[in-house]
């Protein structure tokens, strides 16, 4: 048990890489808010002025935090516990398959597995009470999309099967 109170990554470390990872997308809409025009016109702002200073600000505030995170002296706390990774990536994992899914098997069906196989994986319930709540939320959604409020969501097999 003690081997899962060790730390996986420390916080130092998760704050460096937050900074870099905003700074990346704070570059990214600079440049994009370049290409569109981030100065005045005679009308006004162009389209791109507000994005630039929102990425700019962005720039600077997460190299402050890079600079201070890598500053930091003293203790190096954890930002993740071995054990708490497990349950995080418990969660993690089903989720990215059932983001893949939808492209292949639509929302309506993927939803249905992926609620099925959290209930008897993480709750413990029958396969029976999983699959009836997987396929009954699932049905409750696709009449509420589809037909109620006409709002597409993606389809797969199944639904081209009924028709839709």
């Amino acid at each position: 048990m003690e081997q899962d109170k060790r730390g996986l990554v420390s916080t130092r470390t998760m704050e460096i890489f937050a900074g870099g990872l905003l700074f990346a997308a704070g570059a990214v809409l600079i440049f994009d808010a370049k290409r569109l025009g981030s100065g005045w016109s005679e009308f006004g702002p162009q389209s791109g002025y507000f994005p630039f200073y929102i990425g700019l600000i962005l720039c600077i505030s997460s190299a402050v935090t890079v600079l201070q995170a890598w500053r930091a002296s003293g203790a190096r706390d954890a930002f993740v516990e071995r054990g708490q990774a497990r349950l995080i990536l418990a969660v993690f994992i089903p989720t990215v398959v059932y983001v893949v899914a939808v492209r292949f098997l639509g929302i309506y069906v993927s939803s249905a597995l992926f609620i099925a196989f959290f209930m008897v994986w993480q709750g413990k319930f029958s396969w029976m009470r999983s699959i009836a709540t997987g396929v009954t939320v699932s049905v409750m959604l696709f009449l509420m999309f589809e037909l109620w409020f006409t709002v597409p969501l993606p389809k797969g097999p199944l639904e081209t099967l009924f028709g839709y």
